[in-house]
């Protein structure tokens, strides 16, 4: 079976969008009916915004017209340091291959995709989050965990004296 793998342009908007719809209930375990509108309208704004300015590259994978899987990188820029003298990183995210075209590489693939933009714009801190499921193929990428980040979660009780 042969995949065409696209990279994403502005003329994607509304795939990229219900795509990334798809993958925010599935990992985080939500039903159906959950009101997503308010992520909707934003994920369109990022993706118009990102694309336009090249600070985010998506591919999207697909079957004849059905769509296989997707995946996409944002580019971020923070004040340099010794090992990343340019500050430039890059965050793999919305990593997604529908459940009927698994353990067929496509998301292996649509890695090594992102994984090479990043490097052909000298980006080399590379970095993503993963679900247990999707562990098993970063790690066989290369990817390792990491030690030293931290995280502060969403504070949702306002002030605290």
């Amino acid at each position: 079976m042969d995949f065409v793998y696209k990279k994403a342009g502005t003329e994607d908007l509304d795939i990229l969008t219900e795509t990334r719809i798809e993958v925010l209930l599935a990992a985080n375990g939500l039903p159906g009916g959950t009101d997503m509108s308010q992520v909707r309208e934003q994920t369109r704004r990022y993706y118009e915004t990102a694309l336009a300015g090249g600070t985010h590259t998506a591919y999207l994978v697909f079957d004849g017209r059905c769509l296989a899987g997707a995946g996409g990188v944002s580019f971020f820029q923070v004040m340099p340091t010794y090992h990343n003298s340019s500050g430039w990183k890059a965050y793999i995210m919305n990593m997604y291959t529908k459940p009927a075209y698994r353990r067929r590489g496509i998301a292996y693939r649509t890695l090594d995709l992102l994984v090479r933009e990043a490097e052909s714009r000298g980006v080399t801190a590379i970095s993503l989050e993963a679900t247990a499921m999707g562990r098993p193929l970063y790690e066989a990428y290369g990817f390792t965990a990491m030690n030293h980040e931290m995280e502060l979660p969403e504070r949702r009780t306002g002030y605290h004296l």
